[in-house]
């Protein structure tokens, strides 16, 4: 005998052991109380009275003991000795009261179900044969000492056969029970399982996820949405004092929602966030799904968009004009090398060639917009590295300019890609180096570093000395193609800015109060991870 025998097991087969046990204890109760009282000689025709007043204590003092010394069902032979007792102890009250007339019969079969619960094939048959056996047996042995019950023979045997269909049956249900309890078993565990996976997605999404419930709790918060908003503690918590513009925008949204919601800044991060909501009816609990998504991170998707569409525009312009553009400024180098030619001709071809240099710089510099590569932005201490910008700007320049930091704060980080920060820094330096040699001998340029009050963000001012921009022009510097120099190309305040957001910083203009111009660089938070 073996435990692969057992049918149930673990908790389950525990409950069912208690079950047993409690059965057999009432019934051994009832026996005593039944023989103790001196009813049993009224309500049953009693062939031996002390042996069935012995064997009813007897039957109660041992399932005591069995009940309290046996608590597991993970080994057979206990198991099965147990139901091996209870069916030999019945048979022998059986037996003691007069054979199938007392009704005792009936707690065999009732404990060869019991039996064919715990145990399963072979071996919950034995318990049947052993039941059937000791009826008929002990039926045919009371026949020797009283003739009566020679008449019980088919009672007897219709008390085996029971006990066998009664192991069949039991066995039958037991069966199928498993097979579901099996199949309930696997059908969790898939649930579980794409619980799980959906848990996981929900957590690396770079959406912000939140569910409130009726009282505008949050009830689950993904990783994106604790970045966003900046705190930590999500769960349990009331939206109203965590982010009452969030709340005001989801109350706009219930009062009307097709109404599109304006963007938020998160009270914490300095984030702004695109809200949208959704109701989820779940029974009689009406829960909101807020998503999150940051602006920056769809400012720079369209951002990627518009340069994909500029780089493919670019790309035929640059073949439709340079090729026509190239054999003008040949014929024109041709043609001022004749000797033929008088002076104005000569300085006609000069401004030839000059525009034709000048309109192959506009090419190349749109030609730039066209191929940047992909942003690889890294982690920048921006005191350090604007250190290392001024040394290197002024190892490389012929003039000596005068490039003044000012940081009151010299552990501001950011992320951004340092190659297009160089390119963005040495343009806006260049130009106020240029406009402040219009006004003075030596020209000088204050690049600013500091933390902004309101927002925390690191913040970058290149301010000069210059005459300073137009009021009528300044909506205008970032446009491409705009330009108050006549050898300017007007792009290099607009590729500046491009860049600047495709590193989720931005770039903008302020005059200064006394004269000159200013350019000023909100960096994104150092945790922000660009798309």
């Amino acid at each position: 005998m073996t435990d692969r025998h057992l049918a149930v097991s673990g908790p389950q087969g525990l409950r069912v052991l208690r079950l047993y046990h409690l059965y057999r204890l009432v019934i051994g109760f009832a026996l005593v109380l039944l023989s103790s009282s001196g009813l049993d000689g009224h309500l049953l025709d009693i062939t031996h009275a002390q042996l069935f007043e012995l064997g009813s204590w007897a039957y109660l003092t041992i399932n005591i003991i069995a009940s309290a010394s046996m608590h597991r069902t993970d080994h057979l032979l206990p198991v099965f000795s147990l139901a091996l007792f209870d069916v030999a102890q019945l048979s022998l009250l059986f037996y003691a009261a007069g054979g199938t007339p007392s009704g005792l019969g009936n707690l065999i079969i009732a404990a060869v179900a019991v039996a064919n619960i715990l145990l399963r094939g072979r071996i919950g048959i034995v318990i049947a044969a052993v039941a059937a056996t000791g009826i008929i047996y002990l039926t045919f042995y009371l026949s020797l000492s009283n003739a009566a019950a020679s008449n019980q023979y088919m009672h007897a045997g219709i008390l085996g056969a029971l006990c066998f269909a009664a192991a069949i049956f039991v066995q039958g249900i037991s069966r199928r029970a498993r097979a579901s309890e099996t199949l309930a078993e696997e059908r969790a565990g898939v649930v579980a399982n794409l619980e799980e996976i959906n848990a996981l997605i929900i957590q690396r999404m770079r959406t912000g996820v939140l569910v409130l419930n009726q009282d505008n709790q949050v009830v689950q918060a993904n990783h994106a949405a604790v970045n966003m908003t900046g705190y930590d503690a999500l769960i349990g918590r009331t939206l109203n004092p965590l982010f009452p513009e969030l709340m005001h925008s989801l109350k706009l949204w219930e009062s009307n929602p097709a109404l599109h919601s304006a963007p938020i800044q998160s009270p914490i991060s300095a984030t702004q966030l695109q809200a949208n909501f959704v109701k989820l009816q779940n029974h009689s609990n009406l829960q909101i799904l807020i998503f999150l998504e940051d602006t920056a991170q769809l400012t720079q998707q369209a951002q990627q968009l518009k340069l994909a569409s500029l780089g493919r525009l670019t790309a035929g312009i640059a073949h439709e004009i340079r090729n026509p553009l190239g054999a003008i400024s040949h014929a024109a180098q041709l043609l001022h090398e004749s000797p033929a030619l008088d002076a104005a001709d000569v300085r006609l071809t000069q401004i030839i060639q000059d525009q034709s240099r000048r309109m192959n710089t506009v090419i190349e510099n749109i030609l730039q917009l066209s191929r940047r590569r992909q942003t690889e932005p890294q982690q920048l201490d921006l005191h350090r590295w604007l250190q290392d910008f001024i040394q290197e700007f002024t190892n490389n320049s012929q003039a000596q300019p005068n490039l003044h930091l000012i940081a009151k704060d010299t552990s501001l980080w950011t992320r951004m890609d340092p190659d297009q920060l160089d390119q963005v820094i040495n343009n806006l330096v260049e130009n106020g180096l240029r406009y402040s040699a219009q006004q003075h001998q030596h020209s000088q340029v204050w690049l600013h570093l500091y933390r902004h009050r309101q927002t925390g963000l690191p913040t970058l001012e290149i301010q000069d000395d210059g005459p300073g921009i137009a009021l009528e022009d300044q909506p205008r510097v970032f446009e491409p193609f705009f330009t108050t120099e006549n050898k300017g190309t007007g792009l290099g305040l607009y590729i500046s800015r491009e860049l600047c957001e495709s590193n989720q910083a931005r770039l903008d203009f302020t005059p200064r109060d006394k004269g000159g111009s200013c350019f000023r660089i909100t960096f994104a938070h150092p945790s922000q991870a660009s798309a």
